[in-house]
């Protein structure tokens, strides 16, 4: 996982990425096999946190591209990634207890979420919608030349998890960002949520530390 946009990593610009491994003999051939002096790699024993990290990013980035497609501006934008962060932390938390709040500031969490907020096809599908007025079956057609939307999908298997748990009122972010993208509300209710987000994180005990 990473931020590492798949055209830039060929065009050798220096990027890097996140492995989770729990194998501590594996981690550095893993390490070894795929570094290059352009390409850095982290490997990491929270294989978990890593993984969910890159699920959870995409639907943070839908969000993303509704600003983006309301002409909502650079704060509001930055607020959005900044709740979603805090979103993806707390749900790791209650779900996967356990793992480390460092594993967010690697490459897998906050730099992967910042890439795919400005440059990935969940932000830039999910402001076409906005400004199109088209689905996103639709738009992923036209849009994407066989590739897939990610952050919809994830929303609604977060979905799932945090209605089993009566939670959706914890995740006021992921919950918006759901309903949207199933046309339950308009985009513009987004900054409702980011109004009333609450700001407490409620991270358990059995939350590692930095």
């Amino acid at each position: 996982m990473g931020a590492n946009l798949a055209n830039e990593v060929a065009d050798e610009k220096f990027c890097e990425t996140t492995i989770g491994c729990k194998d501590a003999k594996m981690a550095p051939i893993l390490r070894d096999l795929f570094q290059t002096p352009n390409f850095r790699v982290v490997v990491s024993d929270d294989v978990d946190a890593v993984e969910i990290c890159g699920a959870l990013k995409n639907i943070v980035a839908c969000g993303a591209g509704f600003v983006d497609g309301l002409e909502l501006g650079d704060n509001t934008k930055a607020a959005v990634i900044r709740l979603g962060l805090m979103e993806m932390i707390k749900f790791v938390d209650v779900f996967y207890p356990g793992s480390k709040l460092a594993t967010f500031f690697e490459s897998c969490g906050v730099a992967d979420l910042i890439t795919t907020c400005y440059g990935g096809r969940n932000r830039k599908c999910s402001e076409a919608f906005v400004k199109t007025g088209k689905s996103i079956a639709e738009l992923e057609k036209e849009m994407l030349n066989g590739q897939k939307l990610q952050g919809p999908i994830t929303a609604v298997e977060v979905n799932v998890m945090l209605k089993a748990k009566n939670m959706e009122d914890r995740f006021p972010l992921f919950t918006a960002i759901h309903r949207i993208c199933t046309n339950q509300i308009k985009a513009n209710q987004l900054i409702d949520c980011i109004r009333q987000h609450p700001e407490h994180m409620e991270c358990s005990d059995n939350f590692a530390k930095l």
